[in-house]
């Protein structure tokens, strides 16, 4: 019997468990667009970092759109980071999340103009959150 699937079978289930330690040891849990329509668990009073796409020079921002905050809080204002130094560039917008205690949320944000009311958002992002 060849022991090298074995090996490999519980290597992988070792990095899983170590991953999870790891963010389970405080570390913010990071997310993206990849993650969208996922469902994420975090610790009490871990932090969750959503980094997406987006260009608030053409009047465009990434906003809450739903949460609840008896489980989990936004921290600060979204921070724009642009992708390189020429006017008007796109970038990646970063909102942080704090849990605040054990429970579960839909976390939806929404890329829109904040200003336009009756007009369906650009862009959506939502994640379930489980805070054990």
């Amino acid at each position: 019997m060849d022991a090298l699937p074995l090996k490999r079978f519980l290597l992988s289930g070792l990095l899983l468990i170590l991953m999870a330690c790891s963010s389970a040891n405080g570390n913010p849990l990071m997310l993206t667009d990849e993650n969208n329509g996922q469902s994420v668990q975090i610790s009490n009073s871990q932090q969750l970092v959503v980094t997406l796409e987006g260009n608030p020079t053409t009047g465009y921002t990434w906003e809450v759109d739903s949460i609840d905050q008896a489980v989990l809080k936004q921290i600060g204002e979204p921070e724009f980071k642009p992708s390189s130094g020429a006017l008007g560039a796109g970038g990646v917008m970063t909102l942080q999340f704090q849990a605040v205690s054990q429970g579960e949320t839909s976390l939806r944000l929404v890329y829109h103009r904040p200003w336009e009311q009756d007009i369906a958002p650009e862009k959506t992002f939502e994640a379930k959150v489980l805070v054990k």
